[in-house]
């Protein structure tokens, strides 16, 4: 691995920062990402139970509301629950563009980095193709074999980059799916929770919810 950095100049160094980078991000969004986490199976329930018992506390809406991003946007709606039905609309609107923002944290960090890391490498190697110029003009192509050796050198930049952008590229574009697939799912179940709350809609079945 040394070899390797050694023999591929100084541009290996950045290449190398964008995949730890890389790494972390990622780990850190599959953790942040999980379904249970983002929207914990029961919750939409529980609301409905507290709905129906009159139940809804500040201090359970204030909980509701740290519990995850789901409860955070639920409790959006349940704080503006007695103004009018565009006024709680308009409030979880504002929340759900926080929520999503907070969701796609870091994913522009990770695009970017499956965009720079291939160009990072293609540069390293243009360097390495002008020192091998270089050498031909002092000393001449009679050695096939220096030649080789250096063009191979040259090479092993363009290859670190693509190792490293072709991952980020495919989470960058699997945490996007991912979160516009949660984005759409809160979206309705904040729906369902203003036209519950203004009742013209039944809670659904607990199973349901």
């Amino acid at each position: 691995m040394l070899e390797l950095m050694k023999a591929g100049g100084w541009l290996m160094w950045p290449i190398l920062a964008c995949s730890v980078v890389a790494m972390a991000i990622v780990l850190e969004r599959l953790w942040s990402l999980r379904r249970r986490r983002v929207m914990p199976a029961g919750l939409m329930a529980q609301v409905w139970q507290w709905q129906r018992d009159q139940a809804l506390t500040p201090e359970r809406i204030q909980a509701l509301a740290q519990s995850s991003p789901l409860g955070r946007l639920l409790s959006a709606g349940l704080i503006n629950r007695q103004h009018s039905r565009e006024v709680m609309k308009e409030a979880l609107n504002d929340v759900g563009r926080q929520v999503v923002a907070d969701l796609e944290r870091n994913l522009n960090t990770l695009g970017t980095i499956a965009a720079v890391s291939p160009l990072l490498g293609l540069l390293g190697t243009v360097f390495g193709m002008i020192d091998i110029f270089t050498v031909i003009i002092d000393a001449g192509v009679g050695n096939p074999g220096v030649l080789a050796g250096g063009i191979s050198e040259a090479l092993i930049t363009t290859a670190a980059g693509l190792t490293v952008a072709i991952p980020s590229l495919m989470f960058h574009r699997y945490f996007n799916g991912l979160v516009s697939r949660y984005a759409l799912a809160m979206e309705e179940e904040a729906l369902n929770l203003v036209e519950v709350i203004k009742g013209e809609r039944e809670a659904l079945p607990e199973g349901l919810a």
